[in-house]
């Protein structure tokens, strides 16, 4: 089971309920970190590389990536008229994402007038799966879209060390 789609506890058929005093919304968004690095590759050239992905899970959707705008190369991005509104994140910019002899138009978007309640998004963008080259989980490619760690957990290869740290203390 997935945390947002299917029968989820936040996809539109989850089969049970919240223990709550008030009633959750009908739409509930929620964001944590990846904890992986996660990185674009479009037009034979890494454009975004992160160690603070955000992921967003919204109902009946796969998790989406959200890269801060300062892990992003340069003049990736290029700001287009196209506007659309996110029915709880409010105003979207679109993006011609551009790199080597390569753009994709509408290949990335940002949500500039984010409610207060989703600030974590600021500044952060978001790029459309099917337009770029690649996505990469540390090391290893990712296909399809982002992985649902409430669905399964996967193992990625990393160049990078490994820190375990225990942040739970024993009395």
């Amino acid at each position: 089971m997935a945390l947002s789609w299917q029968q989820g506890p936040l996809s539109p058929g989850a089969i049970g309920w919240f223990l709550v005093s008030e009633p959750l919304p009908k739409r509930l968004l929620y964001a944590e970190p990846l904890r992986r690095r996660m990185r674009v590759r479009f037009g034979g050239t890494w454009i975004a590389n992160s160690e603070d992905v955000l992921l967003l899970f919204e109902p009946a959707r796969y998790p989406m990536a959200y890269f801060p705008e300062t892990d992003i190369a340069p003049g990736t991005l290029e700001r287009t008229e196209h506007t659309t509104r996110h029915q709880d994140l409010g105003l979207t910019s679109w993006y011609t994402v551009r790199a080597g002899e390569r753009s994709a138009p509408r290949g990335a978007w940002q949500h500039i007038e984010l409610p207060a309640h989703a600030r974590e998004l600021q500044a952060r963008v978001a790029f459309a799966w099917p337009a770029m080259e690649a996505f990469y989980e540390e090391d290893e490619r990712i296909l399809g879209h982002a992985a649902d760690s409430y669905h399964r957990i996967d193992i990625r290869q990393a160049s990078r060390n490994l820190v375990v740290r225990c942040t739970r203390r024993h009395r």
